[in-house]
């Protein structure tokens, strides 16, 4: 295995283009490598350049930390950093390399999609933002072109004002969520719901966003119909980890008691 270690940008892009497998934090890679699942011939390791690890207003460096997240980032955002893995890894690991593995149950991406958050993409003939149902296509599978790295996620310049995260998994700390869900709630109403680890990627609860956006002061029977419809919103899948019927019955639960929270 051959790494370079490349001094700019445009270096990186280079070694893209010529075959380059992207290394940030390592905390995916490495463990594919480690158990033979993965042996690149080539590697262009990102640590260590600063254009990428920059993080100017509402847009996130693709080698922004999640150490840093968990310390600067929006409200649900942060919380969801604290849930990435262990202090080691959140230090090492990154939103671009978060982003890359597109795993269903990426702890940051129900913020993401909940936010409308777009991702930011270069190649040596240019490059390109997308928003974030256009990056994700499938499980552990995105838009990312075989040339380009993941440079930036940009949320938009306004945030809602209420956020909450929370995810259930089978132990407190350094889990894979079973569900994760941020629930986001502006003045004027506007509710979103986004999810992971209940579909092939991350996704939004559209119907019960709809329906709970239209009421300014949701009574318990609101909440109640806002719970069902999020559980029949998604989509989750039995595995070793939950059941179907778990996973959508704990969304329902999740959702609810994250607008709870934003409500208080």
């Amino acid at each position: 295995m051959e790494i370079h270690h490349p001094r700019t940008l445009d270096d990186a892009l280079q070694a893209r283009a010529a075959g380059a497998t992207p290394l940030a934090g390592g905390t995916d890679l490495m463990v594919e490598v480690n158990f033979g699942h993965s042996r690149p011939e080539l590697v262009v390791a990102l640590r260590r350049l600063q254009e990428l690890a920059e993080w100017d207003g509402h847009r996130i460096g693709s080698a922004v930390t999640w150490r840093r997240i968990e310390r600067e980032g929006p409200k649900a955002l942060a919380e969801a950093a604290r849930t990435v893995g262990s202090p080691q890894i959140r230090n090492a690991g990154t939103i671009g390399g978060n982003l890359a593995t597109a795993s269903p149950a990426g702890d940051g991406h129900p913020f993401l999609a909940a936010v409308d958050a777009s991702i930011e993409m270069a190649s040596v003939g240019g490059s390109r933002t997308v928003p974030w149902e256009d990056f994700f296509t499938g499980v552990k599978e995105t838009s990312l072109r075989d040339d380009e790295l993941i440079t930036a996620v940009h949320l938009p310049e306004r945030l809602p004002p209420r956020q909450a995260f929370a995810k259930i998994g089978v132990r407190n700390a350094m889990v894979i969520a079973t569900v994760c869900c941020v629930v986001t709630r502006d003045e004027d109403g506007t509710t979103r719901a986004a999810f992971g680890s209940v579909g092939p990627t991350v996704l939004r609860a559209r119907a019960a966003e709809e329906m709970i956006s239209a009421e300014p002061r949701p009574s318990p029977a609101a909440l109640e119909r806002f719970q069902r419809l999020v559980e029949e919103g998604v989509s989750p899948i039995t595995d070793h980890r939950s059941t179907e019927r778990y996973r959508r019955h704990a969304a329902g639960v999740l959702a609810r008691r994250l607008l709870e929270r934003c409500l208080r």
